[in-house]
């Protein structure tokens, strides 16, 4: 019998073994277990999925796709290369079937993010201020001040509402806990340029347009007004002297991966979309060009990586940012969500850390608890994953995208000894984690319905409040029994249903 533990009681369903298994079709999906079996806040959606036939479904699969690819929502993947050198560009897969969370779940999850969004703001506040944290010694000075992500140029720097991450994207996943009852972990915090809320909209969108009986069956919550709080918030980071600011998104230009979503998000907030090149700095203010002539820029929702930001300062080759922004940033007269130097609190080795500093700052326990870590940086830890690697993964602490990782259960002996080595000789550059048993949720696949993994992207937006939609990004592992959800590795996105009481 399939297991989908994300719609089922029983938590059993997380052994990857299940995963072997065939799928079924939407009249034998309801054989798999009884009623009594299904999670509450899925038994309607359950009923429904029933009585759809596959060809149905997949009538319904290649109308979305059809109307994705006539939009133009796609991702760039820079391992293969067309002729010309770039990356190809793909559809993201869209699953038909979505997540559902009930109320009180979210709830939870909601207070949770939002507790460990303030507290991640106020390490970095501190790392650049008066460095408390260190001085107490909860985190080693040498984990941050030789951190990649460290910029000392941001030491004593003000920053409005001292906000430095105002859009993060925090990655959970949902597995069982020592008594096999599922709760929620944060998995990893995207606090520089966070992705993939363009998808989550436009997710919602495609579901409304080809189930519109099943919005009028489920009071789910919206999300569609996501770039409205979006906009709310860039606007209130503005420099105090402004009333009436001007934001801009700035991207590196069409072929940054996820180009369609920041012009999505510009076209959506009502903003101009800008490029390096559209903007200058005079007398040590940021302007646009416009055919109007010169228009005063105060925010500036960037879409680029610190280095690229401004070459007077960081990459002097860098082509991308705007000569002289630094020096307008430090003064005050711009504000760049995000902040620059954000990158020192959502590195992989900062990570395990963060338990650590909701406490310091907030004094109260995680509502949201950490995936079980192992700094390899330290001589015990190293040693036990060495000799483990066959049911850890590993993990670079800068890396991204699913890239320079070991998924120990997935890889070959050769390939765990040759992963060896390279930790051997780097082991500061990698943490590993145990595989998680992450629950899986019903996914529309060529054979039918089956259970696929899947994570959680809420994306969290920290101005004067700390404010969300209800619900994020479902990344879904496609692969069958891969856990890897990256877009980047094939991964697909579904839907994320909460429900309203």
């Amino acid at each position: 019998m399939l297991k989908f533990d994300e719609m089922y009681l029983e938590s059993g369903a997380l052994a990857a073994g299940l995963m072997k298994q065939g799928g079924a079709s939407g009249a034998q999906f309801m054989t798999q277990g009884t009623a009594s079996d299904i999670r509450s806040h899925y038994r309607a959606y359950a009923q429904w999925l029933a009585a759809q036939s596959a060809d149905a479904m997949k009538a319904r699969r290649e109308e979305a796709e059809m109307i994705f690819r006539r939009v133009g929502i796609t991702f760039a993947v820079y391992g293969d290369k067309d002729e010309d050198g770039s990356g190809t560009e793909r559809l993201i897969p869209f699953d038909l079937i979505p997540r559902i969370i009930p109320a009180a779940e979210w709830g939870g999850m909601e207070r949770g993010l939002a507790q460990r969004v303030t507290a991640l703001n106020r390490f970095i506040h501190d790392v650049y201020h008066d460095q408390e944290i260190l001085r107490a010694g909860v985190i080693p000075a040498e984990q941050i001040l030789h951190n990649a992500q460290y910029r000392p140029q941001m030491m004593g720097v003000h920053v409005p509402n001292d906000i430095y991450s105002h859009i993060s994207g925090v990655d959970i996943v949902r597995a069982p806990d020592a008594d096999g009852v599922g709760q929620y972990y944060v998995l990893e915090d995207n606090l520089r340029v966070p992705s993939g809320v363009s998808y989550m909209i436009e997710d919602r969108k495609m579901m409304m347009r080809l189930f519109p009986e099943l919005f009028n069956a489920h009071r789910v919550a919206p999300v569609e007004h996501y770039p409205d709080l979006l906009l709310e918030t860039l606007r209130a980071s503005a420099p105090d002297t402004t009333g009436e600011p001007t934001v801009v998104v700035l991207t590196p230009g069409m072929y940054n991966s996820a180009y369609f979503e920041h012009a999505f998000l510009a076209q959506q907030m009502g903003v101009e979309l800008v490029q390096g090149q559209d903007l200058f700095v005079r007398d040590g203010f940021v302007y646009m060009r416009t055919t109007r002539g010169p228009k005063r820029v105060d925010v500036i929702y960037r879409r680029l990586d610190d280095d690229f930001l401004d070459p007077h300062v960081f990459r002097a080759d860098s082509t991308l940012g705007c000569a002289g922004l630094m020096e307008a940033y430090c003064a005050g007269h711009v504000t760049l969500c995000n902040a620059v130097g954000t990158g020192v609190a959502d590195d992989k080795s900062i990570y395990p850390y963060v338990p650590a500093m909701i406490e310091f700052y907030l004094g109260e326990k995680p509502i949201l608890n950490n995936v079980p870590t192992y700094m390899c940086r330290k001589p015990e830890d190293l040693k036990y994953v060495l000799a483990n690697l066959k049911d850890l993964v590993v993990k670079e602490v800068h890396g991204a995208g699913g890239y320079g990782m070991l998924v120990g259960p997935a890889s070959t002996r050769q390939q765990i000894e040759d992963f060896a080595r390279v930790l051997k000789e780097k082991p500061g550059n990698y943490i590993a984690q145990p595989t998680l048993s992450l629950s899986t949720c019903p996914t529309f696949v060529e054979s039918g319905i089956a259970p696929r993994h899947i994570d959680l992207r809420p994306f969290v937006l920290t101005g004067k409040t700390v404010q969300m939609v209800a619900g994020g990004l479902t990344r879904v592992a496609l692969k069958e029994g891969s856990l890897v959800v990256n877009s980047s590795q094939g991964g697909g996105t579904k839907d994320s249903w909460v429900l309203e009481v």
